[in-house]
């Protein structure tokens, strides 16, 4: 029995493996300090989800680009016309003002995006 033909199918699998699980980590690793809430969700990613990153300063990077609101309507209507209940997440920063927040989530609506969550951390624990 030849084995190296399944040591070479577990290798490409392996390395599919890892090399998408980086570009899902690359996401949420940007320098975004989300807002804590008691009562949050579980930060597990849904698949096919879209995060919208809002730094600090106000800009927005979405799948590792820097977009304005008008490419971020594109982009959104795009993918909101083949995917009917596609999922976005938006991290905000906790220093972002609320009206930036406000534009990013009425872009999302005009593009057809509805299925909205928004990402918190859980606070620091007190001793």
């Amino acid at each position: 029995m030849q084995l190296a033909p399944m040591i070479d199918i577990l290798l490409l699998l392996l390395s599919f493996f890892i090399i998408s699980w980086q570009f899902s980590r690359s996401e949420t690793e940007l320098n975004v300090s989300v807002p804590t809430a008691q009562e949050g969700a579980e930060p597990e990613q849904q698949r096919g989800e879209i995060i919208i990153n809002v730094l600090p300063d106000g800009t927005l990077r979405v799948e590792g680009g820097t977009v304005d609101l008008t490419q971020l309507h594109s982009k959104l209507a795009a993918i909101a016309k083949q995917y009917k209940n596609q999922p976005v997440r938006i991290r905000g920063d906790g220093k972002v003002p609320y009206q930036r927040i406000v534009e990013v989530i009425d872009t999302c609506q005009k593009a057809g995006v509805w299925n909205i969550s928004f990402a918190t951390q859980r606070p620091e624990p007190t001793n």
